[in-house]
């Protein structure tokens, strides 16, 4: 008989053992309740620093490259020489054009000179026609005096003649030579590499002396004012943002958040992911900045005033919802939630009773479940 009572005293002691070390945790809760404050209401998203554009600086002629003394993550101003494509004979064909052009320039000098002392003398041989011309009406010189003036006139206007044909000739040369030495100033120009813009260079993809092809790019170069962040948010909390909001950028590579605003929202959802882009403009970029770059962003859409809010961490989805467990006369019993705005720590809702005991959820107990029994600490 006292054998038996050991063995139910020793299964007693191990019954309370398991109750007391197992059974009491796994249904021991706390609880907290919801309370009534503003909330900002924010969208975050995660993305890459990225730029509205880059700039490829190439040369529309190949050869070899020349003067290329620009680095990677050096700010250069517009209108900085970049490099000089070597030309070949280009510059020689242009001096010798231009050399063509000042010897045509002398010849239409010397010309228009020949011209000057052509029309003196032929003013002097017509004058001296119409009076010959009047001795010879009056039978006081011969009619072959007479043919001599009348020629040496003649001859005189066709020297003119002569005189202004050269001149509209090499005139007509030199708007061929013009023309040919503007080509080949343009053409020449365009083996000199400026900057377009003032910006960063955030690529180099030659070196010095390097033979490049015909429109190669040589280095991308990035305008400060470009830079934004390529922020992916999911499609259900982007409906709220809008341009000129004002966001949070928090880079992978700095300790403290910088200050931006949205300038861009594509047009065009990711069937995928079920996103959207928003790109995010610095207000002021850091420098050094870094393209690529990883960045986590909170964008503000609108502040929520005196709205019933609860913690994030009571959240749990039951039976397909999205709710949470109150406690009622030692019992919980889950209530679905109609949230209207998610933030970081908490969610805004309707209709929630601000007395209720929330019972938060402990992934070391028990899952709760309707009706269940918890002791509370």
């Amino acid at each position: 008989m006292k054998k038996y009572i050991v063995y139910i005293v020793v299964i007693a002691l191990v019954g309370f053992g398991i109750y007391k070390k197992i059974y009491i945790p796994k249904h021991t809760y706390e609880v907290t309740q919801a309370q009534k404050s503003n909330i900002n209401i924010k969208v975050n998203g995660v993305g890459n620093v990225g730029a509205k554009d880059i700039y490829k600086i190439g040369s529309v002629y190949g050869g070899k490259v020349l003067n290329l003394n620009i680095n990677e993550g050096e700010f250069i101003k517009k209108g900085t020489l970049i490099a000089n494509i070597d030309s070949v004979d280009l510059q020689d064909k242009l001096d010798e054009q231009v050399a063509l052009l000042d010897k045509l320039n002398s010849d239409i000098k010397s010309l228009k000179i020949e011209k000057q002392s052509a029309t003196t003398s032929y003013n002097y041989q017509y004058e001296l026609y119409i009076k010959n011309s009047k001795l010879y009406k009056k039978h006081a010189i011969s009619q072959l005096d007479f043919k001599k003036y009348r020629t040496n006139k003649d001859v005189a206007a066709l020297q003119i003649s002569s005189i202004k044909a050269k001149i509209e000739s090499s005139n007509n040369q030199m708007k061929q030579l013009k023309a040919s030495i503007n080509g080949l100033k343009q053409r020449l120009q365009r083996y000199t590499i400026i900057s377009p813009v003032d910006g960063y260079v955030v690529k180099k993809y030659i070196s010095n002396f390097q033979i490049i092809s015909p429109n190669q790019a040589i280095i991308d170069i990035v305008d400060p004012k470009d830079v934004w962040v390529k922020t992916y948010v999911d499609t259900r909390m982007s409906g709220d943002v809008n341009i000129g909001a004002k966001a949070m950028i928090k880079l992978r590579s700095a300790s403290k958040k910088v200050p931006g605003h949205v300038v861009n929202i594509k047009p065009i959802n990711n069937s995928v992911t079920n996103e959207r882009e928003i790109d995010v403009a610095f207000d002021n970029l850091p420098i050094p900045f870094y393209l690529e770059e990883q960045a986590v962003v909170n964008i503000n859409t609108k502040d929520l005033k005196d709205v019933i809010t609860v913690p994030t961490k009571v959240l749990t989805v039951y039976k397909e919802k999205t709710g949470v467990f109150i406690l009622k006369n030692k019992k919980v019993k889950f209530i679905p939630l109609d949230i209207i705005a998610y933030q970081d720590k908490e969610v805004a809702v309707k209709k929630f009773d601000i007395n209720n005991k929330i019972v938060i959820p402990n992934p070391k107990n028990k899952p709760l479940k309707d009706d269940m029994s918890i002791i509370v600490k």
